[in-house]
């Protein structure tokens, strides 16, 4: 709708315009300023307005224009907005969806070690990842999804001595004494459980077999944060493994060699990525000759550009913002444009349970696990709350809030407003088809506002898509919802001389929130 009146605008007047929504509807649905325009014409403003008034007579999608101080300000007819309704309906839950972008986009997120199950602050960039996939396809862009196993180096050799003192202490009653840095937490006493029935006890024992130790374990963690991902909703089309790729380092190191970015010191390789504006030159190569897990991330890399995407967004955690440069800068000295690649920082997640910080189970060792808030408020909640903010801002949130069921919870509230409808047709005893399918003459001033709005979804989803911040998708629908339930206590709906007209706006509106919240990875509730 709001690109029909831009264009429609704009071949009027035979210019360029920002179309905003004012934010009190009373002034119009739709107003520009011509400010810039009569700077161009060094003409008054106030003028000129009017003037621009006088081009839009006869138009059928306006039932009033009016200039104000600069400003034109469009009131839409019901006329127009019945067509843009009875359009919408047809298409059903595709009435906002766009046509193929022709664009195709690699979407690398989540991408957390392998050596424990899913926490909190995962489950953050996961939510913020699924949905940028879902409303990007939805706007008619290519979009492959992956999961980069970090399997190499430090951590996964970590994992392997984990599970065996996990293996020590409680499946052989030993005492141990731990090291500094050592994973923690149930999982590792089940897949020691596993990897004992599976290689007997002897495997604890013998450190040349604890690379043997980690890489079982690492299959069995990654089953886990894949099922916990599934469980909210979440797949991927690739999983890549960075041991897979480390066979390519020589080719790498090569171009890097030769394009002049290496270079060696103290027994260790460099790049220059201070040359892109990193604050060291970092080193790629360690001076026992393992490559770093920075040299396996420029593999990667250059494994993605290979492929030849448009556009590669990566999300990440807030803890990586240090890394862009040096990951940048080693895409443009392989000889690609890292403009292409876009990175998206997630930030942590505090929980709260009556009002005291939520306490960690000893299933999660040292963190919060994603599931664990998934049993306690459900999948649908968690998301929601995750997209309330923008990702790259902290998030607190109190975890009783969002189990009650009243309108301090917003995913309580939008749910209702759609169940609510769905009670109106009921009460009714009209199919909600037979009122998509009924002509209508009009739309009662009362309820204007609440077509205007539930045909803005197209519009929303492509600002928080354009912006990267989805919550202006939450914050549409708790608008939307709170304006439902507003029409719904002030007036009469079933047995009004309004009724089908009442219905008919209401079904628009309840297809937006279906759609609005399947966009989000929420199934709307039909009763309540």
């Amino acid at each position: 709708m709001h690109k029909k009146i831009k264009s429609i605008i704009e071949e009027k007047i035979n210019q360029n315009i920002n179309l905003e929504i004012p934010k009190d509807l009373s002034l119009g649905h739709f107003a520009f300023a011509v400010f810039k325009i009569a700077k161009e014409q060094k003409t008054n403003p106030i003028k000129l307005a009017e003037e621009f008034c006088q081009n839009f007579k006869g138009c059928s999608e306006f039932c009033e224009i009016e200039a104000v101080r600069g400003f034109v300000n469009f009131k839409l007819s019901s006329k127009f907005l019945i067509e843009q309704i009875d359009l919408a309906l047809k298409k059903d839950i595709d009435f906002a969806k766009e046509e193929d972008k022709n664009q195709k986009i690699l979407l690398e997120y989540v991408s957390a070690n392998p050596t424990g199950p899913l926490h909190i602050g995962h489950a953050r960039g996961a939510v913020f990842g699924d949905t940028l996939n879902r409303v990007g396809k939805y706007l008619g862009y290519d979009i492959v999804t992956e999961y980069y196993i970090n399997d190499a180096g430090a951590q996964i050799e970590l994992l392997g001595l984990s599970i065996s003192l996990a293996a020590k202490e409680f499946l052989f009653n030993e005492e141990v004494e731990y090291p500094e840095k050592y994973y923690r937490g149930e999982y590792l006493v089940d897949i020691a459980k596993k990897a004992y029935e599976k290689f007997g006890k002897d495997i604890f024992y013998d450190e040349a077999r604890f690379n043997e130790l980690a890489q079982f374990g690492k299959d069995l963690v990654l089953e886990i944060i894949i099922k916990d991902l599934k469980n909210i909703g979440i797949e991927f089309d690739n999983f890549v493994s960075e041991k897979s790729l480390y066979k390519d380092w020589d080719k790498v190191r090569n171009i890097l060699e030769t394009n002049g970015y290496l270079y060696k010191k103290d027994g260790k390789i460099f790049i220059k990525s201070s040359e892109f504006g990193d604050d060291n030159d970092r080193v790629v190569v360690r001076d026992d000759g393992r490559p770093t897990y920075l040299a396996g991330d420029i593999i990667y890399h250059k494994f993605k550009f290979d492929r030849d995407f448009d556009r590669y967004i990566n999300i990440w955690g807030a803890d990586h913002h240090g890394y862009i440069k040096r990951v940048k800068a080693a895409i443009k000295f392989l000889g690609y444009d890292e403009t292409k690649l876009e990175i998206l920082l997630s930030q942590m997640v505090s929980l709260l349970k009556d009002g005291k910080p939520f306490k960690m189970s000893k299933r999660a060792g040292t963190v919060v696990l994603m599931s664990e808030v998934v049993e306690e408020i459900g999948s649908e909640a968690m998301r929601f709350i995750f997209l309330t903010k923008s990702a790259d801002k902290h998030l607190e949130f109190e975890l009783n809030d969002l189990k009650k069921q009243d309108s301090s919870n917003p995913i309580f509230y939008i749910n209702y407003a759609h169940a609510r409808i769905n009670q109106l047709f009921q009460k009714a005893q009209k199919d909600i088809k037979y009122i998509k399918d009924l002509k209508i003459d009009n739309i009662p001033d009362e309820i204007k506002e609440i077509a205007f709005y539930s045909l803005l979804l197209n519009n929303v989803l492509n600002e928080a898509w354009n912006k990267r911040e989805f919550q202006k998708i939450t914050e549409y629908l708790y608008n939307l919802s709170s304006k439902i339930h507003k029409f719904y206590n002030e007036f009469k709906i079933v047995g009004s001389k309004s009724e089908n007209e009442y219905l008919k706006v209401l079904a628009m509106a309840k297809l937006s929130i279906k759609t609005g919240l399947s966009l989000l990875g929420i199934k709307a509730k039909e009763k309540m």
